[in-house]
């Protein structure tokens, strides 16, 4: 009974916001870096991968600004980020980070709010390198150099704003924070300073962290643990759990990548958390204990650079970037290795109703079935040019992708003619 009062209530909230197409379809918001569940993994279902093949048909495009943040969309609305600047530009002075919000049907101009924010273009193109993170009606940015912002998500005014440097004497990893904002309670939970930092979500006032030391690249990945909120955070070196509500370190593990380079987000699997870095590291999975982690296998078969992976039905779905250059596909117990596929170079994935969304990194975008039986292609499109290292997002029944240089673009998922 209560099973279907559910489905009742699921099924009017999907009509009233006109999402169906050929019967049952259960559309998707993707509020924040890696989506609702922070795995990389959409709930959506209906979606129309076949519509990839034929000709693709972009609903809207935008010029949003040089960076690597991906987009959120919650309540009809996109928010992405990016610098005006572009590489080679000294005038510092007139470079400014700038969130947009959309329109997500039609691509129409709502809001946007802009600060001074340097390029820093070192080794890249630079900008924002953090994904917007939408919550109760706030919308939560960080930038590299540590501006952190709250502002309204309807009118984009300013709720509150702080630095992580001038206020809490947090500096910046050699290229930039790059974490997005994950909030847990009343907490936003940042990958800045050596153990991570929590602010208060209200007014930005500091909780807990805010220790000396560089951080990480990746993401908090929030958990459940022995009935506490908890948190995954890569930094600098080590690989470490807090508790969410106090920033008490609960057991740390060496992980250590050349030149630092961190970057990846966690998977956790009941007690079971997989790590996965590139530039020679690879993939090794843990069991975690209340105070330590046992590791149950490592190699090098597969090795996330810029890309996290995801875990669906008991298999690791990663791009490598080491031997294979594709999309390659793992056992979890046993790290054995069923599949690899083509080169996407330093590609990103997701993952919606079993299917895999992958965008190469020069700009293809490509449906590939979740199976370990071995790959296999489902549709494929051209869908940009230039540097695509930034994770494609699914909502709604539109693909939203972007280049280093800020060409974004909406791509129709959804069936409707």
């Amino acid at each position: 009974m209560v099973g279907r009062s559910l489905q009742l209530v699921v099924s009017a909230v999907v009509v009233s916001l006109g999402i169906v197409w050929n019967g049952v379809t259960l559309a998707d918001d993707w509020p924040n870096w890696r989506g609702p569940h922070h795995d990389g993994i959409s709930n959506e279902t209906g979606w129309r991968w076949d519509r990839l093949d034929g000709g693709v048909k972009i609903l809207w495009r935008k010029s949003i600004g040089t960076g690597f943040a991906s987009v959120a969309v919650s309540g009809g609305r996109v928010y992405a980020f990016g610098n005006t600047g572009k590489e080679g530009d000294s005038k510092e002075i007139e470079q400014k980070d700038i969130l947009w919000c959309f329109d997500a049907a039609t691509g129409a101009e709502i809001w946007k709010h802009a600060y001074l924010s340097p390029l820093l273009p070192k080794n890249y193109e630079g900008g924002p390198n953090a994904t917007p993170t939408v919550e109760a009606g706030k919308v939560y940015t960080l930038s590299k150099h540590g501006h952190v912002f709250c502002v309204d998500a309807q009118s984009g005014a300013v709720v509150w704003q702080k630095h992580l440097g001038k206020d809490y004497g947090i500096e910046p990893p050699n290229w930039g924070l790059a974490g997005s904002p994950v909030v847990v309670g009343d907490l936003i939970i940042l990958n800045a300073g050596s153990h991570g930092t929590a602010l208060r979500k209200q007014d930005g006032t500091l909780a807990w962290g805010a220790q000396k030391g560089p951080a990480g690249y990746a993401s908090a990945v929030p958990y459940e643990q022995q009935g506490k909120d908890c948190a995954v955070i890569l930094g600098h070196r080590e690989l470490f759990s807090v508790v969410a509500a106090t920033g008490k370190v609960l057991w740390k593990q060496p992980w250590t990548t050349m030149h630092d380079e961190n970057i990846p987000d966690q998977i956790v699997a009941g007690d079971k958390l997989f790590v996965c870095s590139g530039l020679g590291t690879g993939a090794a999975l843990f069991r975690m204990e209340p105070e330590k982690l046992v590791e149950i296998w490592r190699h090098k078969n597969l090795q996330n650079w810029l890309s996290s992976s995801v875990l669906w039905k008991g298999h690791i779905y990663g791009v490598d970037t080491g031997k294979a250059k594709g999309v390659t596909c793992l056992d979890l117990q046993t790290g054995e290795v069923k599949w690899s596929g083509p080169n996407v170079g330093v590609g990103s994935l997701m993952l919606a109703d079993g299917k895999l969304i992958v965008l190469s990194d020069a700009g293809k975008l490509t449906i590939v079935e979740a199976v370990p039986a071995g790959y296999k292609e489902l549709a494929s499109a051209q869908i940009l040019e230039g540097k695509c290292w930034t994770m494609p997002v699914l909502a709604n029944g539109r693909i939203y992708a972007r280049n280093a240089m800020g060409d974004f673009v909406c791509v129709d998922a959804s069936g409707v003619k």
